[in-house]
């Protein structure tokens, strides 16, 4: 039986989300209305366009039109989308929900000794209130809970980011092109409760 493929129009077909379990959200989140579930088919074109507003400020110097802007994008987001159903095939893919209207995506690899935050974006209007910083300690929890310890990659030119994960407990440990990798060992508890926010 074929997989069935994401419409992913000038880029051919994307392969389709592995079938995930839903993973509990955290309780101050659910709150405010915010849960997490396995991203599905019909979220590809809102994770489309996510990516595009998270990467189109880069563009903003070339002398391309707005439509030459998003294909590129759009072809850089059907590669990373293969890359990482390729690579972490066993990660939970999870859509990030406020009342039922979608506002950022958690992938997050759980299946070895070290977990990986693959991936943690939102929309610009729901950045910078605490929903990223929540959802990283979430899966501090986790990793912690099965005593692995906890990765994840932040660019370099985002100081914000960095600084809140160092708050965080996580440690610089490579340098690789723009990305800094960043670990919480599995003995690290969390270290800092005061509300921060995610750049």
């Amino acid at each position: 039986m074929h997989s069935p493929r994401l419409t992913d129009p000038g880029h051919g077909a994307l392969p389709a989300f592995p079938a995930g379990a839903p993973l509990e959200t955290p309780v101050a989140l659910q709150r405010r209305g915010i849960r997490l579930r396995p991203c599905i088919a019909a979220d590809i074109g809102f994770l489309t366009s996510l990516y595009r507003q998270l990467r189109i400020a880069e563009l903003a110097p070339l002398p391309w039109t707005d439509a030459q802007k998003h294909a590129f994008i759009d072809s850089q987001f059907a590669l990373q989308h293969r890359h990482y159903l390729t690579h972490y095939s066993h990660a939970d893919f999870l859509l990030i929900e406020c009342n039922d209207e979608p506002i950022g995506r958690l992938y997050l690899s759980r299946q070895m000794s070290e977990f990986l935050i693959i991936d943690i974006s939102l929309t610009p209007g729901w950045r910078n209130g605490g929903i990223g910083t929540a959802l990283i300690r979430h899966a501090q929890v986790l990793a912690e809970n099965a005593g692995a310890g906890l990765n994840l990659h932040v660019d370099q030119r985002n100081d914000g980011a960095r600084k809140l994960y160092e708050r965080l407990g996580f440690i610089a440990t490579d340098v690789g092109g723009i990305y800094t990798g960043m670990r919480r060992p599995a003995s690290t508890g969390t270290q800092n409760d005061q509300e921060s926010q995610v750049n």
